[in-house]
């Protein structure tokens, strides 16, 4: 026989409110996430084409006509072909949180809505984010469809680190959606310039996307610029997934560990920063 005790209904009957506030969250948190999808899935050949476009250009010239006419050596393709990868996340994350984040809170306001939804500030902010990653990590699969079409016999991508592979790509995606989130919510929308004028200028030229880590090894200053940014660990993480080996060695990249942990902790660095900037810009 059991026995019901006054203690014990007061403990199911907090617990109710709890198990009842945290099942409304996490389905507000789905609508929301498959609202933003679904809008995506309805323009899905403007995305493509926003997102292709950059990859496809550089591919076709940097892995095509240079090593075609001599300019570039025949690997070349195959180590340029990861930082084209990370750098289309990296674009895509941008586009998909930066810059609808600067049109949200200085022009329609459309956050207001999502901000109405029984979900807290850190957890729309974070819903912005994932939804960012997974449109990163689609237009980044998407460049492999169109690097095999362009780069021919110069397309070589290792098969047995698909799961590092996977791991690097998620890892990026999140780390930077969480940075555009910061830019987003830093940037007023008449700032949109700065995005691709100095970011991207920055983020192009010193992310380790035309060069490994090690080839700069003599330039002591570019090598040491390279380890504050994040798309230098993205590109020689994909790196030492996607190459293969070269008269049987491995190609020289940053530690496939410290690769990971950086990416990780900008991940978390930026997110922090980002919803706390968030929440000062829509708490006011």
């Amino acid at each position: 026989m059991s026995t019901i005790t006054p203690s014990t209904i007061q403990v199911e009957h907090s617990m109710e409110p709890t198990r009842s506030r945290l099942v409304t969250v996490s389905i507000a948190f789905w609508h929301i996430f498959r609202r933003d999808l679904v809008v995506t899935a309805r323009s899905i050949v403007p995305f493509v084409m926003q997102a292709l476009v950059m990859p496809t250009a550089l591919l076709y010239i940097f892995g095509r006509i240079l090593p075609g006419v001599g300019v570039t050596q025949q690997m070349y393709p195959a180590m340029f072909f990861p930082g084209v990868v990370a750098l289309t996340i990296f674009m895509a994350s941008l586009q998909g949180v930066s810059l609808s984040l600067m049109l949200d809170l200085d022009g329609n306001h459309e956050i207001d809505d999502r901000l109405l939804a029984p979900l807290t500030v850190g957890l729309v902010a974070l819903e912005k984010v994932l939804y960012a990653a997974v449109r990163a990590l689609v237009a980044g699969g998407l460049t492999f469809v169109i690097a095999y079409l362009i780069l021919g016999n110069g397309y070589q991508v290792r098969t047995d680190s698909l799961g590092l592979l996977i791991i690097v790509m998620v890892l990026y995606a999140l780390s930077s959606s969480a940075l555009g989130l910061v830019l987003g919510a830093a940037l007023s929308a008449d700032k949109i310039y700065l995005l691709f004028s100095l970011i991207f200028s920055v983020a192009l030229y010193t992310g380790c996307v035309y060069y490994t880590w090690s080839q700069v090894s003599s330039i002591k200053i570019l090598q040491i610029i390279t380890l504050f940014n994040p798309l230098s660990y993205a590109s020689e993480g994909l790196r030492a997934a996607m190459v293969p080996p070269l008269h049987g060695q491995a190609v020289a990249t940053l530690p496939i560990f410290w690769s990971l942990l950086a990416l990780v902790a900008t991940f978390v660095i930026f997110l922090a920063l980002g919803t706390r900037v968030f929440r000062k810009r829509v708490i006011s």
